[in-house]
């Protein structure tokens, strides 16, 4: 095929429709809609029915590394933190402790039985530590399951937050077998600044993007969407640069930011969920044409061995000692031990070793690419039973609401004069949840209110809410006010 503007365009769009309606289809079946990427990548490629040749390892590593940022930032916005707060310290361990345990039970297997070098056994561990929840409550939204207690909660953080100990281990493995040299100061070191770094930079990045968005007036409201994105790929490109780890800071600042009440939230949360899907699809497509299958049949037997290690030993023994601690019940221990798809995040991870051209790199990157795609076919399909069978579920109420306006009311507030909300800015009233200010009647005039507007002595608003008591939510937090 002729590499033209008109050829990438039409090729690219193609592969986004079949992979669009290819998931669609795939979630009837409880198969994660990743899985139908990066087969549909594998078929337009060099050894498919598509033809196209791709085998550079840079390119699809800056995809990755561009998609895995959008798809963080995604995830950190729409993260509660009153959801996730209570269980802080056990998706925390999972991230750390959890994702160290799993690399040192697969690389020491791996070094022992495969004869790999104990460095390269390592690097294989820490490739495949990090899990993909997003393809798991994929499948539980579609099948309608509901996870009792604080299980969801701790799948949810652990997903956002188990990528940068991973990553570490990643560039820190991989730069060991290159040099040959393993400075175990230099480890620790390295691990507390980047950690820290990240740290402090996601928090201060959340903060200043907060304070950013509320006060400067932009002259069009698309580019608040820009806005966001150049702080959000600031914030990693920054840490990065100064020696911290990138993925957990765009992940803590987009938790941080998430949390507070900024102008044209809720549009923007449903702009970058939508672009975190685009993110995923490009991603699997890029992955998907970059695998050779021919390269991957010789090494079946090896990745199944393995992949059942990974399952049945190296994430089980990662949560139980993660969790020693925890008042987490033993069936829910082994919920979140199933729950460790590889998706993703460890193909992206086994680009380095590649470009880095260090020895097995090539057999590696195929063992983590057959890896991956074992772990979410075998894991992925059986969540929904694995569920039921360990009574991690909530049993169904049983109450259907079919009409979307059911219990929903309009009513018109006017502010009385001297009202304590006067001059402050809608995005400052920090509105409950379920509470829509439809429109303001401000001297004979109609506004269509966004959250830089400031409420003024005698504006009428026609204020839309869930139920009666969020109304009496939001007239007792505005004192002044009368209906």
């Amino acid at each position: 095929m002729l590499l033209s503007p008109e050829n990438i365009l039409l090729s690219g769009s193609l592969l986004l429709l079949i992979s669009i309606v290819a998931g669609k289809t795939s979630s009837r079946f409880g198969v994660p809609t990743l899985i139908l990427f990066l087969i549909v990548g594998i078929l337009a490629g060099s050894e498919g029915i598509g033809g196209i040749y791709f085998d550079s390892p840079q390119v699809a590593q800056l995809v990755g590394i561009t998609a895995l940022n959008f798809i963080l930032f995604s995830g950190g916005l729409d993260t509660n933190w009153k959801v996730i707060r209570p269980v802080m310290w056990r998706g925390i361990s999972l991230s750390t402790i959890g994702v160290l345990v799993t690399a040192l039970s697969v690389g020491l297997f791996v070094h022992y039985v495969f004869h790999f070098t104990l460095a390269e056994g390592l690097l294989l561990g820490a490739i495949v530590s990090a899990t993909d929840a997003a393809a798991v409550f994929s499948i539980l939204r579609n099948r309608g399951i509901r996870l009792k207690g604080k299980v969801g909660a701790v799948l949810e953080f652990e997903s956002g937050s188990n990528d940068p100990m991973a990553y570490f281990l990643t560039i820190t493995l991989t730069g060991v077998i290159a040099s040959g040299q393993f400075d175990g100061f230099a480890f620790v070191f390295d691990f507390a600044k980047g950690f820290f770094i990240g740290g402090v930079m996601g928090y201060a990045m959340g903060r200043l993007s907060h304070w950013l968005i509320n006060n400067i007036r932009l002259d069009s409201d698309g580019l608040y969407p820009v806005l966001v994105l150049g702080l959000a790929m600031f914030t990693y490109a920054a840490t990065h640069a100064m020696g911290g780890n990138g993925f957990l800071a765009i992940y803590l600042s987009a938790l941080v930011l998430g949390n507070r009440d900024y102008i044209h939230k809720r549009s923007l949360v449903k702009f970058y969920d939508g672009q975190a899907w685009l993110m995923q699809i490009i991603l699997f497509l890029t992955l998907g044409l970059l695998v050779f299958p021919s390269k991957i049949w010789p090494v079946i037997d090896t990745g199944l061995i393995i992949a059942a290690v990974l399952m049945f030993v190296a994430r089980p023994a990662g949560v139980f000692i993660a969790l020693a601690f925890a008042k987490t019940s033993i069936r829910s221990k082994l919920f979140i031990s199933w729950v460790g798809l590889r998706g993703g995040v460890p193909i992206v991870f086994a680009t380095y070793p590649l470009i880095a051209g260090i020895d097995k790199a090539g057999l590696i990157f195929n063992l983590v690419f057959f890896i991956s795609i074992t772990s979410v076919l075998l894991q992925g399909t059986t969540l929904p039973l694995m569920a039921k069978w360990l009574k991690v579920t909530e049993e169904d109420s049983g109450i259907l609401i079919k009409s979307p306006s059911l219990g929903k009311e309009i009513r018109e507030l006017v502010i009385g004069k001297g009202a304590a909300v006067a001059g402050k800015k809608i995005v400052d009233l920090h509105l409950p949840d379920g509470v829509h200010i439809l429109t303001i009647r401000r001297g004979g005039h109609y506004l269509q209110p966004g959250g830089s507007d400031k409420l003024e002595e005698g504006d009428h608003l026609l204020v839309l809410a869930d139920e009666d008591e969020q109304f009496s939510q939001f007239t007792s937090m505005l004192k002044g006010m009368t209906v």
